[in-house]
């Protein structure tokens, strides 16, 4: 089997209790841990590349995004899906042949830009683009920011969805939903659904996010906030030690 394939098969038959987690290495050495610790695919997150570039989220340079996404593909051996962002301004076919030579399998693509929703008629039209392109090539997940940008009504976020899943997006994100109208999305939403996870013990676990509907759950920036808290501890622990 391809790597995509592969990667469209942990998203099927998923029980309630077993999501598809997958976590996002910013770098390196952080794909290598998280493929080493036995996770079967990663997801790269565009913040928390930024932040390991030196940029503020949402700005970092499309070349310096598609660099470092392929860095991490290349030094693994299980599939890598990316996070571009909106697709940096690219015309479907070029968003495609560039993920592909960056040696990704599949892609999150935003439906707003600048804390801004786009017209959800025009996005799932660029949406049916991307598809066309990529074929069975990559795996769409479809990011849906009405909770984040938006007014936070579910249906809304159900409307969008529904566009996007028949414009032949492989997955939706409905990124920011609370976790009580995720039995609501589920019902109304068709084919698999990524929820964000938390990393404080203060939200739902992996499995509960499961049980709620979640068939992937992605954490964004949180692991590269996470180890960089980390080592901020290691640093004090250092400078008490001169």
């Amino acid at each position: 089997m391809s790597k995509v394939d592969v990667f469209r098969a942990l998203h099927r038959r998923r029980t309630p209790d077993d999501p598809l987690v997958l976590p996002g290495p910013w770098d390196v050495v952080s794909a290598r841990v998280f493929v080493e610790a036995g996770f079967p695919a990663l997801a790269t997150p565009s913040a928390g590349i930024a932040a390991s570039l030196g940029h503020e989220d949402g700005s970092t340079p499309t070349e310096e995004m598609f660099a470092a996404v392929a860095r991490i593909a290349r030094t693994v051996d299980v599939p890598v899906s990316a996070d571009v962002e909106d697709g940096y301004g690219l015309a479907p076919e070029e968003l495609v042949e560039r993920l592909l030579e960056a040696g990704a399998v599949g892609c999150n693509l935003e439906d707003s830009n600048g804390g801004v929703l786009k017209d959800p008629h025009e996005h799932a039209e660029w949406l049916a683009g991307v598809r066309y392109a990529a074929g069975d090539r990559l795996f769409v997940n479809a990011r849906v920011d009405t909770f984040c940008h938006g007014d936070g009504d579910p249906e809304r976020a159900i409307e969008r969805a529904a566009l996007y899943v028949a414009a032949g997006a492989d997955c939706i994100y409905p990124i920011g939903a609370p976790a009580d109208v995720l039995p609501l999305l589920r019902s109304g939403i068709q084919g698999p659904i990524n929820v964000h996870g938390t990393l404080d013990g203060r939200g739902p676990s992996p499995t509960e996010l499961g049980e709620l509907g979640a068939t992937r759950v992605t954490f964004g920036p949180g692991l590269q906030r996470w180890a960089a808290l980390a080592l901020q501890g290691m640093a004090e622990q250092l400078r008490k030690r001169q």
